[in-house]
């Protein structure tokens, strides 16, 4: 019923890490909750089926925590129910996720040939006789990597996470996304392993994708939480490349590198859980002094909200890869799994790797770019608004949530060594190449990339210098007796108020036009007209709305056809009865061929006779003869 190998353990410490500092945080947050008691229900049941989800050994146990995750999740967003736009997300989520479920109860009932009491071992047994192995990976990519976010499955980010309770977001971003990446890498490894090349350089692709996607819409949001959201795709992005780069690698029998990328991926897994959990935090202590998620409408809250800006600024720095942070490693993990593999002749790895370093590299620069946004409009210049004037600092306990998260990111800094050995032996569990060795050669300084001309990266020294070199400019300070001047700040020579300073709109204006292809903009520029004219010196509110792309393309038209059909099938069954039968019939039919092709042995005989059957059916029973004009 439930396992404890070192895979799951690990995963376990991953939702304690998340849901301890979470919990203080949420007992601050909890008096400003109308149905604390609907509230406090979900978010424990929320814990404890995550914990279900990776402890889980057969599949019966799996699919009932995993739902139960999914579901007390989706209570958790309508714990606030003022605003329409917190129900459509609601409904837009339990969608979504029960769309993944259903490829996943159809992935269990092919490997457990309907026992669903079977353990996961037993399962590989009848994986490898199933004729179409492709066919289960893509029901695990569907049923895992919508839950986790990855494009394009991750339109439902954007809506749900802002608009659930802050510390449900942080559980949501922080622990639940990466619970669907144990499924998938659970899966991929005791049922479908081995695995082809193809598999490998698949998820790469995603990766990058999602990785570039995520950044760019988080780079054009002005909602603080949403912002975060589409961060969360991004980092979900990065994760998938380190570990499309791990099925690569062991494809090809590479298997020292394929331990290492496995180990970025778990380990960015871990400071992804780390430092999004905390900016989640912070969002959510700003959202509750100032009532609006509109970065347009803070500004200079490092001066009433010092905890909160701190440990914002901790995460934003570790999130944006800058040395000697515990994003940094793990991403300088990731970028030298990539660059791994240049010894390798192969023109599709030739074409997906070169695309997946360029969306790497153009990933770290457009982060930083974003939380540079983030905390800049946030925290820093002038108050933009009433709210914003008059906030004051969190309560003790979310000072306490949020201090807690920031001690799991400083320890996944300085105990990287203890971190990494522990991920290495999740994989030496599972049959792989102990690499700890190799990255550590000469003890605990140093870290070593595997390749042949990979490169070293020495975090403690890293850290020191930083402290150094801070304290050394401290003490200078003091010594030296630097005086400090108190003055006006200098605009330029114009007063210098809140609405001449940088806003979040103009900030991604650059960005915005130069990838309006992705954006696709509606920008309104509206003046004040006095006596039906315009003014020509008048004031003017500039508001930009951007089109989620893939929502627009590809749900909608998704949309659109479902519809269509649903009206077809709704004047056929009112209307045309005995087609209507005729049709419930040849469904029938086409589920019974279907199920013999897919679960036994396939011919091309066959195949041709059902589908003139089939035609035959269609045509007599559905279609019928056609009436003379």
């Amino acid at each position: 019923m439930f396992q404890f190998d070192t895979l799951s353990l690990v995963f376990v410490v991953l939702i304690l890490l998340g849901a301890i500092p979470n919990l203080f945080y949420s007992f601050g947050y909890l008096p400003h909750i109308k149905r604390k008691t609907h509230y406090l229900i979900h978010y424990f049941g929320f814990i404890i089926s995550m914990l279900g989800v990776v402890l889980a050994s057969n599949a019966l146990v799996f699919l009932f925590f995993w739902e139960l995750m999914s579901l007390t999740s989706w209570q958790l967003i309508l714990t606030e129910i003022e605003s329409d736009k917190t129900i459509k997300a609601a409904k837009f989520y339990f969608f979504m996720t029960h769309f993944g479920f259903v490829f996943l109860l159809m992935f269990f009932l092919v490997v457990t040939n309907g026992n669903l009491d079977m353990n996961f071992a037993q399962m590989k047994e009848i994986a490898s006789l199933f004729a179409y192995p492709s066919l289960l990976f893509f029901m695990l990519v569907l049923g895992f990597l919508s839950k986790a976010g990855a494009v394009p499955l991750h339109v439902w980010l954007p809506y749900a996470h802002p608009a659930a309770p802050s510390p449900v977001s942080a559980l949501m971003s922080g622990v639940m996304l990466k619970v669907a990446i144990y499924g998938f890498a659970r899966f991929l490894f005791d049922v479908l392993y081995p695995w082809p090349l193809e598999w490998g350089i698949f998820i790469l692709i995603i990766g990058s994708v999602s990785a570039l996607v995520g950044i760019l819409y988080a780079m054009n949001e002005n909602d603080i939480k949403a912002l975060l959201a589409n961060s969360s795709i991004e980092n979900i992005g990065i994760i998938l490349i380190a570990f499309g780069m791990g099925m690569i690698f062991d494809s090809l029998g590479l298997k020292t590198l394929s331990t290492f990328a496995f180990i970025a991926a778990l380990f960015h897994v871990f400071n992804h859980m780390s430092f999004k959990s905390l900016l989640f935090m912070g969002a959510g202590s700003v959202l509750h002094q100032t009532h609006t998620k509109n970065m347009e409408k803070y500004g200079g809250l490092i001066k009433s909200m010092p905890i909160t800006a701190i440990t914002f600024l901790l995460a934003a720095l570790c999130i944006t890869a800058l040395p000697p942070s515990n994003g940094f490693l793990s991403e300088w993990m990731v970028f030298q799994s990539l660059l791994g593999s240049t010894h390798i002749e192969n023109m599709s790895l030739k074409l997906s790797i070169p695309f997946a370093v360029f969306a790497l590299a153009m990933t770290g620069g457009l982060a930083i770019a974003t939380f540079i946004k983030a905390y800049g409009i946030t925290f820093l210049g002038l108050h933009r608004s009433t709210n914003a004037k008059h906030a004051h600092e969190v309560n003790f306990l979310m000072q306490s949530g949020m201090i807690l998260m920031a001690c799991v990111i400083i320890s996944l800094m300085l105990f990287t060594p203890f971190y990494i050995a522990w991920f290495d032996k999740v994989f030496t569990e599972m049959g792989h190449i102990s690499v700890y060795a190799k990255i550590f050669p000469k003890g605990i300084v140093n870290m070593y990339a595997l390749s042949n001309n990979g490169g070293i990266v020495s975090p403690l020294i890293l850290l020191g210098t930083l402290l150094a070199t801070t304290f050394m400019m401290l003490f200078a300070y003091k010594v030296l007796h630097v005086k400090t001047r108190v003055y006006h700040t200098w605009g330029c020579g114009y007063k210098t108020s809140a609405k001449t300073q940088y806003s979040a709109t103009g900030f991604a204006g650059p960005m915005r036009r130069f990838f309006s292809w992705l954006y696709k903009p509606h920008e309104r520029l509206l003046k004040k007209n006095i006596g039906e004219h315009e003014t020509k010196f008048s004031d003017a509110n500039y508001a930009v709305h951007v089109k989620p792309l893939f929502e627009v393309s590809l749900y909608n038209s998704v949309a659109k056809l479902a519809n269509i059909l649903s009206y077809w099938i709704y004047r056929l069954a009112h209307f045309e009865q005995t087609r209507y039968a005729a049709m419930i019939f040849n469904l029938i039919l086409t589920v019974l061929f279907s199920y013999r092709i897919f679960a036994h042995e396939f011919s091309w005989m066959t195949l041709l006779i059902e589908a003139s059957v089939m035609a035959i059916s269609v045509k007599v029973l559905i279609i019928g003869e056609k009436k003379a004009v």
